[in-house]
């Protein structure tokens, strides 16, 4: 049996070639969904308009059509009047099909058929052999997935319709069987038009065809090799010495293009060395979990930003990976704040954990409470009493709020820090509109419509803005007894400034903002007391139903379970290299820790600060996992501040650049799209957010969950 260590080389050498042609193979199909459906549809609709045009121009004009068919272009076997007719009627609904994507494979055979007699009936050129092979592509692929096709393609094939379900199983035969011979046809022919033994003394764009033309004849390096030859007819210049060679030109671009994306089929050099490093190199899924047994572990408890970022980072390291959380879901907490506002629903910013890891193997998954930690003996117990054993040990676990020593307002001013949160703010925040439409006292009407946040942080800013906006614009016309607008938000801060990590001129902007929205700012102004009445500034009373907490953060008990200093903030003080002193192999990152690694001073409770120290801790354990020693202590490189006040201003801060404004707001919301972690939901938050902001309309304005 082989050693640890043996085993532990041996795994990261497999691992690394094995995760390499993993990610190889992971771009192209990526490529091949993101860019195929446009390319599909884009020559499906050049394609039609050519037909179309042609169909159109005839019906405009039936007796030219009708001298045509008879004299220009006769066909032997047919009379002109139906050579006329089944050509106009195959060039105006064979094109609107194919252009729609819908009965694809019959249109394009259809139009085929007509080439074919167009080719060798009336006039052979080259142009109508790119029509054939495209069309032939057509009916032997299909169409791609923006089309009518595959729209109706399920429920098409859980319907009563007759012949539905044997067409659908003759097309996957075909495609089947008679696809991987015409990728090969399709390749060999272009090769044939381009090779030459020679390149000597040939123009540029002549040499790069006649060199990739071999390439694409055996199948080896397809996809780069079409992606060469259509860059150089691109270089040479779509526009040839004339519309002819033009129009060829730019058939053969479409022609590289489906090979480029859909690769060179089964038939090809690339299929045998794929299959064969397979073989050499099994990818990581098909590893026994024994292979990992006697490697070292490590367990990650906490899979937010930092977490997550370490787990990912150590894929290629010798090592089995645990991460535990009490929740199933990944949590987006800078856009929190637009679920508790209606404008994002739950599912926008939380991700399944576990799909997060499907293609990582050495990782598992457990969901479990954390009670305490043996450090003794490198054991984590959780809340149900089993335990986990450790060889290196990170905690990821965040921050919950703070209340600083006044816990019995947490009743009153809930917190904004998880999905649940979230939802109970929205239901608070909802409910009291709704309440004050019912109401018929009018001072308990205007409690009802007052909403206090606690804390001008970026959570406290972008809260009061989004309330504000949602009262003024989001529920408009949708009361009869109350007008929305005249709601009442008020945002108290106990320090001098809003935003007191941003630029004293940033916190200005912000704080006119806010007044400009309607929030009414309250700067330098202590929270005395909160009960279910309303809350006491300074000294003055507010009456109000609704208030919110953005106050103030305290770290998870992660201090208590290693029984080790902390910081007022419960944070645990940490290294240089983020071990936690006196446990080597036990880190702390993100909101746990207390790191002075920003030029001596605290690094901030940001999500980029986390996801750079799980990016380090990662680095490291895998640096002692291969036996180096000697790596460089933590560095924080600070990216910047980015914070949100309503639909048309932000403020952002990147080193000495410093913007507000529209600008700021557009910078803002790429920002936090782009650090989703999940590639969909960043389509469906800008979609959603686009849509919010062109109609005013929140689509999440349900109140769940138990009135209060």
């Amino acid at each position: 049996m082989l050693t640890a260590t043996v085993a532990a080389v041996r795994h990261r050498r497999a691992n690394v070639i094995a995760a390499f042609l993993k990610r190889v193979d992971e771009t192209l199909r990526v490529a091949e969904a993101t860019f195929y459906p446009f390319l599909d549809l884009l020559i499906r609709l050049w394609l039609a308009q050519v037909f179309w045009v042609s169909g159109v121009l005839k019906l405009a004009n039936w007796d030219n059509a009708l001298t045509l068919a008879t004299y220009e272009y006769p066909v032997s076997w047919l009379n002109p009047v139906t050579a006329a007719i089944v050509g106009v009627t195959l060039e105006v609904v064979g094109s609107m099909l194919l252009a729609f994507g819908l009965a694809t494979r019959l249109a394009a055979l259809a139009l085929l058929l007509l080439t074919l007699v167009i080719q060798f009936e009336y006039l052979a050129l080259d142009q109508h052999l790119y029509w054939a092979a495209l069309f032939g592509w057509y009916v032997i692929m299909g169409a791609g997935s923006i089309s009518l096709d595959r729209l109706l393609a399920s429920g098409l094939a859980a319907s009563a319709l007759p012949l539905v379900k044997p067409l659908a199983r003759l097309y996957a035969a075909l495609t089947r069987t008679l696809g991987p011979v015409y990728q090969l046809a399709l390749r060999l022919w272009l090769a044939s038009l381009w090779f030459t033994p020679v390149l000597v003394g040939r123009s540029l764009l002549e040499a790069v065809l006649g060199f990739v033309s071999p390439l694409l004849a055996l199948g080896l390096a397809t996809r780069l090799a079409a992606i060469s030859a259509a860059l150089a007819l691109l270089g040479a210049g779509v526009m040839g010495a004339d519309e002819v060679q033009t129009l060829n030109r730019l058939y053969q671009c479409f022609l590289l293009g489906l090979i480029a994306l859909r690769g060179p089929g089964p038939i090809a050099a690339d299929a045998r060395l794929k299959r064969q490093l397979a073989r050499w190199f099994p990818p990581l899924e098909s590893w026994a979990d024994a292979a990992l047994a006697d490697v070292p572990h490590v367990v990650i408890v906490g899979a937010g930003f930092g977490g997550l970022k370490a787990a990912h980072g150590l894929r290629l390291a010798a090592c089995r990976v645990s991460v535990i959380d009490k929740r199933n879901y990944h949590l987006f907490q800078p856009l929190l704040y637009q679920v508790a506002t209606a404008s994002l629903s739950p599912a926008d910013v939380a991700t399944p954990i576990r799909s997060l890891f499907r293609d990582q193997h050495n990782v598992r998954v457990l969901l479990g409470e954390v009670a305490d930690v043996e450090t003794t003996i490198r054991q984590v117990i959780l809340r149900d009493g089993s335990r986990i054993n450790y060889d290196y040990l990170v905690l990821a676990t965040g921050a919950r709020h703070s209340y600083f020593g006044c816990d019995d307002w947490e009743p009153y001013a809930p917190g904004l820090k998880q999905i649940d949160d979230a939802t109970a703010i929205r239901r608070r925040l909802l409910l009291a509109f709704e309440q004050a439409e019912n109401c018929a006292d009018p001072e308990e009407r205007q409690r009802l419509l007052t909403f206090v946040i606690v804390g001008g942080g970026p959570t406290g800013v972008e809260l009061a803005g989004a309330i504000i906006e949602l009262a003024r614009h989001g529920l408009s016309g949708e009361f009869r007894n109350i007008d929305p607008a005249q709601a009442r938000v008020l945002l108290v801060q106990s320090a001098p400034r809003l935003l007191p990590a941003f630029a004293e001129a940033l916190s200005a902007v912000s704080a006119q903002s806010l007044r400009t929205l309607g929030v009414e700012v309250l700067l330098k102004s202590r929270v005395e007391k909160i009960d279910a009445e309303g809350v006491l500034v300074s000294g003055q009373r507010i009456g109000a139903r609704t208030i919110f907490w953005a106050a103030g953060v305290m770290a998870s008990p992660a201090a208590q379970w290693l029984k080790v200093e902390a910081d007022a903030a419960g944070r645990l003080k940490v290294g240089p290299d983020l071990a936690v002193p006196g446990l080597p192999n036990v880190f702390a990152i993100g909101d746990t820790a207390l790191s002075e690694a920003w030029d001596g001073q605290p690094v901030p409770g940001l999500a980029p600060a986390a996801k750079q120290q799980g990016a380090y801790v990662a680095k490291l354990i895998k640096a002692r996992l291969e036996g180096r020693s000697g790596w460089p202590p933590f560095r924080y490189g600070h990216l910047g501040n980015l914070a949100t006040i309503g639909r048309q201003a932000a403020v952002v801060e990147f080193g000495g650049l410093r913007l507000s404004g529209a600008l700021a707001w557009w910078l803002w919301g790429i920002a936090h799209v782009f650090f989703l972690v999940d590639t969909r939901k960043r389509l469906s938050v800008a979609i959603e957010w686009f849509w919010a902001y062109l109609t005013y309309k929140r689509g999440t304005r349900l109140i769940t969950g138990g009135r209060e």
